[in-house]
């Protein structure tokens, strides 16, 4: 859910229990549990919060003597297993949540009755009109949106400007039909497959804009789920909600039993009514469609119900908090991610409690600095999480608009909202990298290949006519590095190579661009030249060299070598690889060490021969270069009555080399240099933790016999040429 401030939240709230009686939820004995890890979490507070906190009285006894609140416990030491009980706790109170199923919304919105919800309305009437007036408001908004589609191409009039047009209306409709056509709008956003470049940008824009429901509602909700009065459990609670959207708003309150400052987001009351009779609606328009309207391939009935599904699960608020522990376990480890705590006693289906947050969000670029932070260093951080989400782990936060990521006082990065998460297969993770090192070699005729281990195309689709189309759009925008190309470019003309051939992009790639896109969005306010591309390839870098995948020792050699036939060193190796190694060096996890041994073992493995002619090859021609040119620096160094005597009265000097041979070998030999620079100043590098490795392993030896022989022969070879070989002439080229 994306949680925006409301206008109420504007002015000054204070912050108490309201003061009107409240009715009891059962009094059940409840063990509370203890205070969580320190910290606060929920949506952020309007700058304008005023927090007035005033004693509340202790609640009363019940008449067996049990507090009618849950009770404090005395320790404030919190181990897994009484979290994992108040979790179990919290599920129970979620068993009767919605789940998605098209055979349970065809049974509830058949022809039974239907209670209209209204302030005081306890009117039955049939839900067969409530169906068919919905339905008439929903097909006379998207039918006449329809027609004057079919009117603009009839009319030929299929311009990017009139299909801006046409999106921004869409946006409007959209917007007008309430939280599931919003929610539809902002799927579609993310399909570049299925929608093209003008429409994707203005759904984008899509924003969850319903009213805040009355704040009784809201504290009755909070009662009803959790079994409590509100003032046994909460000594302060803001009067109205400081945050909302379509799902649900959200409240600040104080936890009785710790003073701990929390966020308590209360769902909409009858929010799974009108999703539901709407999604119902909608499976009914995708079965028509399926069957009559032939331009559309993709089976539309199977897409609504996976976004019904996604959207379902937003609504069990348990099943958020879930998201949330499991997404603070895998990337809260860093210092500078910060994710919040669930108070699972406090939580069930429709009420999620959170640890406050203090912060600001990602887009308020004047706040941030005012606190003496960079919204480019909290941006960078955004973008290392962001890959270890897609790429590492594949467990990802699938809504990562500027709401739901704040920056906190001390420089971390906050995020919020966890009901929509998506991941990524492992097997496309490192298709992507994979993917990444195609496009920075330029091998389009690879990177459409990858699109079958993307699962973008089916395995007897032709990929030969999309080959020219990345071609010519990646010739034309990779004028300089990759690096230098802007992300959003990259979506834009891939969304068109996608609209216009037979790809289905999977969900988890389509959100991938989007969050991506999102950060590149926010970088861009504070830098215009930021880029999000070469802001990644620390994490690239480090992901190439030290991740022991067999696909991605591959993705390395083919990177560093050019051609993944292995049918020639480039003289860009050694630019290559020092740059991998700076750019690797700036991930605080990387290590040489790492980088080193699975190389080490793919060369001396038995798929390694075609590697091992590389290899010796290139270490051939490294020693030559590291003996010539120390000869040439020894030479350079002596004192000048000495030189006409070494090099035989030749002015050129004793090397009978052209001057840009000899530049070629020197050069050659400062990257090595570097290089070996680079490894030693790594974090703990220790070259004799190879030793066991090339000591041990027959293949070692038999190919350091290889590379001295090779270097011997070279070296003789090169005697014998500086004695045969007439030299050139002072300052010949």
């Amino acid at each position: 859910m994306a949680v925006t401030a409301p206008a109420t939240a504007a002015a000054a709230v204070s912050f108490s229990l309201p003061s009107a009686p409240r009715g009891r939820g059962p009094r059940s004995r409840r063990r509370t549990p203890s205070l969580l890890r320190a910290a606060s979490t929920a949506a952020p507070p309007s700058p304008d919060l005023s927090i007035q906190l005033s004693p509340r009285a202790s609640p009363p006894a019940s008449a067996n003597g049990t507090a009618a609140g849950p009770p404090v416990v005395a320790s404030f030491a919190r181990d897994r297993a009484e979290d994992l009980q108040a979790e179990a706790r919290a599920m129970a109170r979620a068993v009767g949540a919605t789940v998605y199923s098209p055979e349970l919304l065809a049974a509830r919105y058949g022809s039974r009755p239907f209670k209209a919800r209204g302030p005081g309305s306890q009117a039955r009437i049939n839900f067969g009109i409530v169906v068919a007036l919905r339905a008439a408001e929903v097909l006379s908004k998207l039918g006449a949106f329809g027609v004057k589609l079919l009117l603009d191409e009839r009319r030929g009039d299929s311009s990017s400007a009139k299909r801006r047009e046409r999106a921004v209306e869409l946006r409007t409709i959209l917007t007008r039909l309430g939280p599931t056509f919003v929610k539809i709008g902002q799927g579609l956003s993310t399909r570049p497959d299925l929608c093209p470049v003008e429409y994707l940008e203005e759904l984008s824009e899509l924003q969850d804009s319903l009213p805040t429901f009355p704040d009784e509602e809201a504290f009755a909700c909070i009662e009803r789920e959790l079994g409590f009065p509100l003032d046994s459990m909460y000594s302060a609670i803001s009067p109205s909600p400081i945050a909302a959207a379509s799902l649900g708003q959200v409240y600040k309150a104080r936890l009785k039993y710790s003073g701990k400052l929390v966020a308590v987001k209360v769902q909409r009351p009858g929010i799974e009514d009108a999703i539901g009779l709407d999604f119902y609606l909608l499976r009914g328009l995708g079965f028509l469609i399926n069957k009559y309207v032939d331009i559309v391939t993709s089976d539309v009935v199977a897409l609504m119900d996976e976004f019904a599904r996604r959207v379902f699960q937003e609504l069990n608020y348990v099943q958020e908090g879930q998201n949330a522990r499991r997404f603070k376990k895998l990337y809260a480890d860093k210092q500078d991610v910060l994710v919040p705590d669930i108070f699972w006693d406090y939580t069930s289906g429709k009420v999620l409690t959170m640890e406050w947050i203090e912060g600001v969000k990602l887009n308020q670029q004047a706040a941030i600095e005012s606190q003496g932070l960079k919204v480019l260093d909290l941006v960078n951080i955004g973008i290392q999480c962001s890959l270890r989400q897609l790429l590492e782990y594949g467990y990802f936060h699938a809504d990562p608009h500027p709401g739901n990521i704040l920056a906190t006082p001390e420089g971390k990065l906050a995020f919020l909202d966890f009901g929509m998460m998506s991941e990524t297969p492992e097997d496309a993770r490192v298709a992507i990298i994979g993917h990444v090192v195609h496009l920075v070699n330029r091998d389009y005729e690879a990177m459409a290949r990858d699109y079958y281990a993307l699962d973008f195309l089916e395995p007897d689709v032709d990929v030969s006519p999309i080959v020219p189309a990345l071609k010519n759009f990646f010739d034309d925008a990779l004028n300089a590095t990759v690096s230098e190309l802007n992300f959003k470019t990259i979506v834009d003309g891939l969304g068109a190579v996608l609209y216009q051939y037979p790809f289905n992009v999977p969900a988890y790639y389509a959100l991938i661009l989007r969050s991506l896109t999102v950060l590149e969005g926010l970088a861009l306010y504070a830098d215009p030249d930021f880029k999000v591309l070469a802001a990644s390839y620390p994490y690239f870098a480090k992901r190439l060299l030290t991740d022991p995948n067999p696909y991605l020792r591959d993705a390395l050699i083919e990177l560093l070598f050019k051609d993944g036939r292995f049918r020639q060193v480039p003289a860009h190796l050694w630019n290559r690889l020092e740059n991998l190694l700076v750019q690797g060096r700036q991930d605080r996890e990387f290590a040489a060490k790492d980088a080193l041994q699975p190389v080490l073992k793919l060369l001396l493995g038995p798929d390694g021969e075609e590697l091992r002619v590389l290899v010796v090859k290139e270490a051939v021609r490294v020693t030559e270069a590291i003996t010539i040119g120390t000869l040439i620096d020894s030479y350079n160094s002596a004192p000048e009555f000495l030189k006409p005597l070494i090099s035989s009265g030749n002015p050129a000097g004793p090397f009978k080399f052209s001057e840009a041979e000899r530049e070629q070998m020197m050069e050659l030999r400062d990257q090595v240099f570097r290089v070996w620079g680079l490894l030693r100043s790594s974090n703990n590098f220790d070259p004799s933790l190879l030793q066991p490795i090339v000591l041990q392993d027959p293949e070692a030896r038999v190919l350091g016999s290889r590379v001295a022989g090779g270097v011997t022969q070279r070296l003789a070879a090169r005697l014998l040429q500086q004695l045969l070989r007439i030299p050139p002439a002072s300052g010949s080229q």
